[in-house]
């Protein structure tokens, strides 16, 4: 029984995560020094990043029979994306102003030290206006997309590779068939990778807890613990209730994605398991074409637990830092981070460099008042992955229920841990308006 469960890979990763804890509160040196385990993990990962998005929305485009689908699905996700996004800002700006995590720190801005900051302010610099980011989309080059790994780039070209063949038919299909052996290939290397996860995460929280200390948890321990409790009561009540309309038990989905969590609590970053999640995703009853469009791109415009760290960290600032802020000054802050927000990414750092170029945008937080925030950073960092994930993972079950590319029946049987019957056809294909009917039992 011990055996069988020390198999599984959530448990596995568990371990990984505890004994890293472990090295670097005894031993912090060592446990900085097996930084380098978590990093290569995360590169190994982003190697077939590219590809297997490629692949995944080429094909799921290729094989859809009504190409109006697309813009359809391409619009809702965009419409549920700023809805879902806009609740986690506006969630993380009242549980703030609530509890107040930063009152009575009175920090005085001349004293602090920003030289630990000056890479995160160079790079929110250079991140440009909205117009310089929506002109990134459209890559250089392909190649130039696939080299960086950028993400909507990457999504630009597959959209329009995926519908050139659609459009060619029969003429496109030998093209279709490399991609899904191309497609098979890649997902069994993830499978390789896996194996490697209970290390990447020993490595990954070892380097945390050796670098900056559980002593910095307990100074700025208020703010972790309400941004760790804003997370949980967005993941239970916001997508929750969107799980509800959309037919299933979040508790049972999160039960299926408990490798996936355990992985990305273990490694801090979402983009850690997109590959699986998207086979999951398939399996429990969503179309390829779905998959292949939400997945990708919700990494960029569905950030959940990044934008509850935007205001959470914004107005935590100000708090400490003394700085009145009126309910005009607060909408402000919410307003230009609907925008900001946009830009971010599934990495670990990256929502540090967005909040960067959001106070840089204003004057009345000291953008100097985030070097409060680098002790405790990496540590809440596990919540806002775990929350992007789940939100993600969420989110393309509600798309799909709304665009009617959800398989309910297989879905049901997933869940409850039940074989999905033979005569259920593949899910990739499936049309995005599609019904499956019931299999013919004992046939």
């Amino acid at each position: 029984m011990v055996k069988r469960l020390i198999g599984k890979l959530y448990v596995q990763v568990l371990i990984g995560v505890a004994l890293g804890i472990t090295l670097g509160v005894f031993w912090p040196q060592v446990g900085v020094d097996l930084k380098p385990l978590g990093d290569a993990f995360i590169r190994l990962i982003k190697m077939v990043f590219a590809p297997i998005i490629f692949a995944t929305v080429v094909l799921g485009i290729a094989k859809m029979e009504n190409m109006k689908e697309l813009g359809r699905v391409g619009a809702r996700a965009l419409i549920y994306f700023e809805v879902l996004s806009t609740f986690a800002l506006v969630l993380g700006l009242v549980v703030v102003n609530l509890v107040k995590p930063g009152a009575g720190m009175n920090v005085d801005v001349s004293t602090l030290d920003t030289a630990s900051i000056a890479s995160y302010t160079a790079a929110a610099q250079s991140t440009g206006s909205f117009t310089d980011f929506l002109m990134q989309i459209i890559p250089a080059s392909v190649t130039d997309a696939f080299a960086k790994n950028q993400i909507l780039p990457i999504l630009l070209f597959s959209t329009l590779f995926g519908i050139a063949l659609a459009h060619l038919g029969p003429r496109g299909k030998p093209m279709v068939d490399v991609l899904e052996s191309f497609s098979h290939g890649m997902f069994h290397i993830v499978g390789i990778i896996m194996r490697a996860a209970p290390l990447a995460a020993c490595g990954a929280m070892a380097f945390t807890v050796g670098k900056y200390g559980l002593g910095s948890i307990v100074s700025l321990g208020k703010l972790v613990a309400t941004m760790y409790l804003t997370c949980f009561l967005f993941v239970v009540i916001v997508l929750g209730f969107v799980a509800r309309l959309s037919g299933f038990s979040l508790w049972k989905f999160l039960k299926y994605l408990k490798e996936e969590l355990f992985t990305v609590l273990g490694t801090s970053s979402s983009e850690s398991v997109v590959p699986q999640l998207m086979t999951k995703l398939e399996k429990v009853g969503v179309s390829k074409p779905v998959v292949g469009l939400v997945i990708p791109s919700g990494l960029t415009f569905n950030p959940d637990g990044q934008c509850i760290y935007y205001t959470m960290a914004a107005i935590f600032i100000a708090q400490a830092t003394n700085t009145p802020l009126s309910l005009m000054d607060q909408l402000i802050v919410l307003g230009v981070l609907l925008l900001t927000s946009k830009g971010s990414a599934g990495v670990t750092g990256s929502g540090f460099i967005t909040l960067a170029a959001t106070l840089a945008t204003m004057d009345n937080i000291p953008v100097a008042g985030m070097v409060l925030l680098l002790g405790v950073d990496r540590f809440m960092s596990e919540a806002r992955a775990i929350t992007n994930t789940i939100g993600n993972a969420v989110g393309t079950m509600a798309i799909a229920k709304w665009v009617g590319a959800l398989d309910r029946k297989q879905m049901n049987l997933v869940l409850d841990g039940q074989p999905v019957p033979e005569q259920v056809p593949p899910i990739e294909s499936l049309t995005l308006n599609q019904t499956v009917k019931p299999p013919v039992v004992g046939v």
